[in-house]
């Protein structure tokens, strides 16, 4: 019995980047060449009008050459060649119609029908995906280039800082935090386990400017016990996961963010970014958003 494949490619290889462990390769679009609907919404938008335009070209030029296979297919003109083939496939395709070239055989006749029903099907495609490349929410979401770990009211405790920069709301903001280790099981196996952390406050109901995270480091928390050392051994990252609904567009977006260990600072805090101006009003300084002090 023959077994079927799922993957495209059995082996993926995994590579250390600043600390991070990642896929080599994915997320991008080039990675999506036996797929193509994900291709066309992944690709940069000067790729994605290259292709339109060179798919309309060489379907033209198909077109072209099936009408000049009939000698007399195209009236209107003295005499057809390629050229004047492909124009009248263009006027056809994209429904024109200038009067000057019309079908005048059964043959050219049932090709303007088929490609008048290719044309149909073509442009709703195109439309579907140009709408939904539109479409896609994309985030503004900024997290801090560090976290930080050190006391605070008594308990070590975990630290970063997330901004919204489209300085719109963020409705019904959830954040969900989870630390990536390396273990290995008492069989010898080893294995990549995935351990939720659990936040003070993993939910806002409006995210407008600023959030700082924290996630409490007690006897019951995944990081207890963990020094930079340990953690970098076994290839430790903290992954930030953010959902909520943007309320300009409605729809929902999505950011993440990794901490490799090398991001974890000890003993050191975040500088405020919030100060009282000389008005009596809040002011909120993004200069300092990534900068941390030493306790």
């Amino acid at each position: 019995m023959r077994i079927k494949r799922n993957l495209h490619r059995p082996v993926i290889k995994l590579e250390q980047r600043d600390g991070v462990l990642q896929v080599v390769g994915g997320n991008s679009w080039h990675s999506y060449f036996r797929d193509p609907y994900h291709l066309l919404l992944t690709i940069p938008w000067i790729g994605f009008v290259g292709i339109v335009v060179g798919f309309d070209i060489f379907l033209n030029a198909v077109f072209a050459v099936l009408y000049l296979l009939d000698a007399n297919a195209i009236a209107g003109i003295p005499k057809v060649g390629f050229m004047e083939a492909f124009f009248f496939s263009v006027q056809t395709l994209a429904s024109i119609g200038y009067g000057v070239m019309n079908p005048q055989t059964l043959y050219a006749n049932l090709l303007v029908t088929l490609e008048s029903i290719a044309s149909l099907m073509l442009f709703a495609v195109i439309t579907g995906i140009a709408f939904t490349r539109f479409a896609k929410s994309s985030s503004r979401v900024m997290f801090s280039r560090v976290a930080t770990i050190h006391n605070y009211n008594g308990m070590p405790t975990l630290m970063f800082r997330a901004a919204n920069e489209r300085r719109n709301n963020i409705l019904e903001a959830k954040l969900s935090v989870y630390l990536m280790i390396d273990e290995v099981t008492e069989e010898g196996q080893m294995m990549r386990r995935l351990h939720e952390l659990k936040l003070v406050r993993e939910h806002s109901p409006v995210f407008l400017l600023s959030w700082t995270v924290m996630h409490t480091i007690d006897q019951s928390s995944p990081l207890y016990g963990l020094t930079l050392e340990s953690m970098e051994r076994l290839h430790a990252q903290v992954l930030v996961s953010l959902t909520g609904v943007d309320e300009t567009v409605e729809g929902t977006l999505h950011a993440r963010h990794f901490y490799a260990a090398r991001n974890l600072m000890f003993d050191r805090r975040f500088v405020d970014v919030i100060h009282m101006g000389n008005d009596g009003h809040r002011y909120l300084d993004y200069t300092y958003f990534h900068e941390t002090i030493a306790i």
